[in-house]
């Protein structure tokens, strides 16, 4: 597939050639679904904990005698039947993260990558250039059609352009992430994606190898 790459003026400077397997492939919604709840789970903290009856404060002593005081035996007032009691089968520190295949991975960035083409909602600049500054960021995008701050938008540009990821940090709903870390979460979470020519070939180097592989 062909895009128009653009400058950071919002004119058009050129073409690029785009591997269809990665950026026109079919969508699977399911696999989407799949994926962000994998990454959900894998953020998710998994630090609520309770006390065993081992762990409550206080005295372990026998709360009366076993026998002729007309009440239930009783051998602590620990036990989780008593107010501050402790806890049988409450939660304790966890992790949530399970094994996701490496092929579902990639096969479900190649539909949110699709997706975002296919709505054209995907952007291609020839180059980002950035002061640093989060006023001309917003500046840049608000040239290419997407306002801030309304505007939620995903830019992807190598990691060594650190003045952009510094003018970047501050927008109040958009972000940016080197292409070694995009993801479907990102991507969807974001209505529009904006990726220089060499992000875009990065991605696309990486995803077609994925791709011959199976």
């Amino acid at each position: 597939m062909k895009l128009d790459v653009k400058n950071t003026d919002g004119k058009s400077v050129g073409q690029i050639d785009l591997a269809d397997d990665v950026f026109a492939a079919p969508v699977h919604e399911h696999l989407l679904w799949e994926t962000v709840k994998w990454q959900l789970a894998k953020r998710r903290a998994g630090n609520a904990s309770t006390k065993r009856i081992g762990e409550v404060r206080g005295s372990s002593i026998k709360a009366w005698k076993q026998k002729g005081t007309g009440r239930a035996r009783q051998g602590s007032r620990k036990g989780p039947h008593w107010v501050g009691g402790g806890s049988v089968f409450g939660p304790k520190p966890r992790s949530y993260a399970y094994a996701l295949p490496k092929k579902q991975k990639k096969l479900a960035l190649r539909s949110a990558l699709s997706l975002r083409a296919g709505e054209q909602k995907l952007i291609v600049l020839d180059r980002f250039d950035s002061d640093g500054k989060t006023k001309a960021v917003a500046a840049a995008l608000a040239r290419l059609g997407v306002a801030q701050p309304s505007a939620k938008v995903l830019i992807v540009d190598g990691k060594d352009n650190a003045l952009l990821a510094r003018g970047s940090k501050n927008l109040a709903r958009s972000k940016w992430l080197a292409p070694e870390g995009l993801n479907v979460y990102d991507i969807l979470r974001h209505e529009t994606l904006v990726l220089t020519q060499a992000a875009a070939k990065q991605v696309e180097a990486a995803l077609r190898t994925a791709a011959g592989g199976e």
